[in-house]
């Protein structure tokens, strides 16, 4: 039987794993029940196991039976601090939601463990499975990184995967790119300083109010100003706070703004420009800004010949019509860009919106709608499979 068999046979055990972790999300780096879960589903397999000192990872590492490199496949658990509101008979009931569906990342690749270890024998060379925390804003392949994954198996891979679901992508349809395929993501955070007052006599007061204002407009026209169009940047203010009634002029405004790039180049350009703009914009206003750019994921790009590889074993395994190339990047940031600085791959999509619905009309990642097809628990698992064991054949 083919890996894509044998997936398919592991099917029912691979949803009951995934609805079982939906069913208790947990948030950040520490997720004690999902960890136990996953050592659950492990449990019997010739894995060498390791849990995280800092955070509730698990790094299993299988060893083939024939010499040859190292392997790396990656599985983000965490959820979202999301209320759930998707119909599913399934749904959590704690606050968080597998709204970005990590349950089904986790479930693929505990299969693909059980694959791999059936086969054990016959793979050329070692396979280390991540299973990682904190994804979500918390750094976890940093944390995973610093606590040493890349040497789990003794030595460094020579290559490493992911594959992400998506809620709103055709069912069954993996996609990816060569080069960058997500944006590297910071934040700004400004205060502004100012002199409180009533809000009849401003000219007695420093209204730190109309100059957030004049910096946020200003944010947005540095984009178009000072950046190449085809080296795309994006500042997004999406909280601003101020004040407390309309009659009094308060001391200080406070707003901050996400920041997406494609290179290192407009990163660090991003990051001395708005510190710049918004110190220039307090001063011209007799103000004082206290402003922090805090660098974030970096960018992921995928290795070119990975991502050829990547492809063309979708192909082979599931029919030329399953593969799509993406035509640009996301603006979305993922941590498993940290692992691609050290180690070629690639980063794919997985299309999980039920068969025959358009998935236009469907809620997207992060969404409390947001609905996942099991089908493609085993498409996933299977694909991680065949990754590893073409690879290390390679």
């Amino acid at each position: 039987m083919s890996l894509y068999d044998d997936a398919l046979a592991l099917a029912p055990d691979l949803v009951r794993l995934r609805h079982d972790l939906h069913r208790f999300p947990e948030l950040g780096l520490v997720l004690p029940r999902t960890q136990e879960r996953v050592l659950q589903a492990l449990d019997g397999l010739p894995l060498e196991v390791s849990l995280g000192a800092s955070l509730s990872s698990v790094t299993a590492v299988l060893r083939g039976g024939k010499p040859g490199p190292v392997v790396l496949l990656r599985g983000d658990m965490d959820a979202l601090p999301v209320v759930e509101k998707a119909p599913v008979p399934f749904a959590a009931a704690n606050g968080a939601m597998h709204a970005c569906g990590h349950d089904l990342h986790t479930a693929m690749l505990a299969g693909a463990a059980h694959l791999l270890a059936a086969r054990r024998e016959q793979l050329h060379g070692d396979v280390v499975f991540m299973f990682q925390p904190g994804e979500e804003g918390w750094d976890g392949a940093g944390a995973m990184l610093a606590e040493g994954v890349l040497d789990a198996a003794g030595r460094h891979p020579v290559a490493a995967y992911a594959l992400h679901v998506v809620s709103a992508m055709p069912h069954g349809e993996f996609s990816s790119r060569s080069g960058p395929i997500l944006a590297a993501s910071g934040s700004l955070k400004v205060t502004v300083h100012g002199a409180g007052g009533h809000g009849s006599v401003p000219h007695r007061a420093k209204d730190p109010i109309p100059a957030a204002c004049e910096m946020v407009t200003a944010l947005q026209t540095m984009v178009t100003r000072r950046f190449d169009v085809f080296d795309p940047v994006v500042v997004t203010v999406g909280l601003i706070q101020a004040g407390t009634q309309r009659n009094i002029i308060p001391e200080t405004a406070y707003f901050e703004a996400t920041v997406r790039t494609y290179s290192a180049e407009a990163e660090s350009k991003v990051a001395d420009t708005t510190v710049e703009l918004v110190r220039a914009i307090a001063a011209a206003h007799g103000l004082r800004a206290e402003v922090e750019y805090v660098p974030g994921y970096p960018v992921t790009v995928n290795d070119g010949a990975e991502t050829d590889f990547l492809a063309d074993t979708v192909r082979e395994v599931f029919g030329e019509e399953r593969y799509r190339t993406l035509p640009n990047p996301a603006t979305a940031a993922e941590d498993f860009s940290r692992i691609l600085d050290a180690v070629p791959g690639s980063f794919a999509y997985v299309g999980a919106a039920p068969k025959g619905v358009d998935p236009e009309n469907l809620p997207a990642n992060h969404s409390p709608y947001a609905e996942f097809d099991d089908a493609v628990l085993p498409d996933g698992a299977a694909l991680y499979a065949e990754l590893a064991a073409r690879r290390l054949a390679a």
